[in-house]
């Protein structure tokens, strides 16, 4: 039994449960923020049978795409105020990041 974690934009998610759920995988979804540029996450916990983590694999690989963005961000310059200098970053958006765990023991009460 395996645990997978995937951590995706809030964008993706909706979609991801959807073909999940279509494929006979249930997960549960926790709202989460990114670090970086504290945007929307979603958290998904996925409990699967050992030989069917490459199908979910597959699944979120064809779901949560990246792509280039431009964002705003502001240097950080002490005499200036942050509000007033911004300048535009090309930042990868998108995409997973995935933690696939070993379980030792799955009860369902």
């Amino acid at each position: 039994m395996k645990l997978i974690l995937v951590i995706t934009h809030d964008e993706d998610s909706h979609h991801l449960m959807g073909r999940l759920t279509k494929a006979g995988f249930m997960a549960t979804k926790l709202a989460s923020t990114g670090g970086f540029l504290r945007t929307g996450n979603t958290t998904l916990f996925v409990g699967v049978p050992s030989e069917k983590v490459d199908e979910v694999m597959e699944i979120i690989k064809d779901v949560c795409k990246t792509c280039k963005k431009l964002s705003m961000i502001n240097p950080p310059v002490s005499n200036i105020p942050d509000s007033m200098i911004s300048y535009p970053v090309e930042i990868t958006v998108g995409g997973a990041t995935i933690f696939v765990l070993d379980v030792d023991q799955y009860l369902k009460i």
